[in-house]
């Protein structure tokens, strides 16, 4: 069992340096701790806590009011997650956000929809979280070496946000939506997840978190880079002709000024830097994405698959193959991610009623994308 230090968590301390309101100053001034290893217990880098330190910690924290005395030291420490269900289901609060079409003949957001493929998807999304992929009746029945039953984690609440599509209101009132709830769960204190469904065709938060994960400016096209190796994601999503196009550092026409994206779906970069096409021979893609920060209990997390089929397929191949999104890619100074991208094959045939009920996700590659061009990406940070 591993434990994170939620120093940050109990501070509402975040990582972005602009928006730091002198934290470390604050604890060192009032502890006489170093500051260097303050800023390390803030970050859960800490090989090692003394009871002293701890001790000074617990002080701060109940004379500025975080927590009361009969909540530390215990408050201060998190169990971290041992598998991909876990992850999200040791969350204290849970945001699913899904992208919303209006419907053209009567223009109104009581007449909206969500594509069944999401809401495909979002229901195997809250059949994991509740039963950590059907592992929780194993969990609850068995005892620990004092006879006591097991607890099974799971959030104290789970809300739904919907946000515009692209393409069905203006990429104003879009992109207005998108960041006002983006926003609010960043600026959120606590133990929290958010999980988008659906790519940044049709959920624009996509773009949002993944311009916060590798340091980008979102819905600015990185199409124009000179080069590939410039791009801040390590995958790109290549539109089809026919799709909305809302600008974006995860997706749009060209790897970069020189190098073309000729067939849509997903590319990624590989340990050499060169990038390959995953959607050949044939096949349909779905992207599984994850960033989870220990010091302040935050997950964020995309669900993608390329079209609606891959979609539904996703939403199979978590139920029964979650275990296999797991360990994270890249695990670094407090920061764990996870990046696969899902192959399946038979894209050829035209989609059928069967294909809305009965899902064979089982058949599936799931390929774990490069550690390396996460870590670069990480670095320039």
């Amino acid at each position: 069992m591993r434990y994170a230090f939620r120093l940050a968590e109990l501070l509402g301390h975040t990582p972005d340096r602009r928006k730091r309101p002198g934290t470390i100053k604050s604890i060192v001034e009032h502890t006489g701790l170093d500051r260097h290893q303050v800023a390390s217990l803030l970050k859960n880098e800490a090989k090692y806590i003394p009871l002293e330190a701890l001790s000074r910690i617990c002080d701060y924290l109940i004379d500025h009011g975080y927590a009361s005395a009969d909540q530390l030291p215990g408050a201060l420490f998190a169990v971290n997650a041992e598998n991909f269900w876990e992850l999200l289901a040791r969350r204290g609060e849970i945001e699913i956000v899904l992208g919303v079409r209006e419907n053209p003949a009567t223009q109104s957001p009581d007449s909206a929809t969500v594509v069944a493929s999401d809401a495909v998807l979002f229901g195997e999304l809250l059949n994991g979280v509740s039963t950590l992929g059907g592992a929780a009746k194993h969990q609850g029945s068995s005892d620990d070496d004092d006879g006591k039953k097991l607890i099974v984690p799971m959030p104290d609440r789970i809300q739904q946000s919907l946000v515009w599509s692209p393409g069905e209101v203006s990429l104003e009132d879009a992109r207005g939506r998108a960041t006002e709830v983006f926003d609010g769960f960043v600026d959120a204190q606590g133990d929290r997840g958010m999980v988008c469904i659906g790519s940044v065709k049709s959920n624009p938060v996509v773009e949002l978190l993944f311009a916060d994960a590798f340091g980008c400016t979102p819905f600015v096209t990185e199409d124009d880079v000179d080069d590939v190796s410039a791009r801040s994601c390590p995958f790109f999503l290549r539109y089809r002709d026919s799709d909305p196009q809302p600008g974006g550092a995860s997706a749009g026409l060209r790897l970069s000024k020189n190098e073309d994206a000729p067939d849509p779906g997903f590319y990624y970069e590989n340990d050499d830097g060169t990038w390959s096409y995953a959607g050949g021979d044939n096949k349909d893609t779905a992207l599984v994405f994850y960033l989870f920060r220990e010091a302040l209990g935050r997950l964020d997390m995309v669900l993608s698959g390329f079209s609606g089929r891959a979609t539904r397929l996703l939403a199979k191949t978590l139920a029964i193959r979650g275990e296999e999104f797991w360990p994270p890619v890249y695990e670094e100074a407090g920061v764990q991610i996870g990046a696969y991208l899902v192959q399946y094959d038979n894209t050829d045939t035209k989609p059928s009623r069967d294909d809305l009920l009965f899902n064979p996700g089982g058949a599936a590659e799931i390929m774990p994308l490069s550690r390396e061009a996460i870590a670069k990406r990480i670095a320039r940070r």
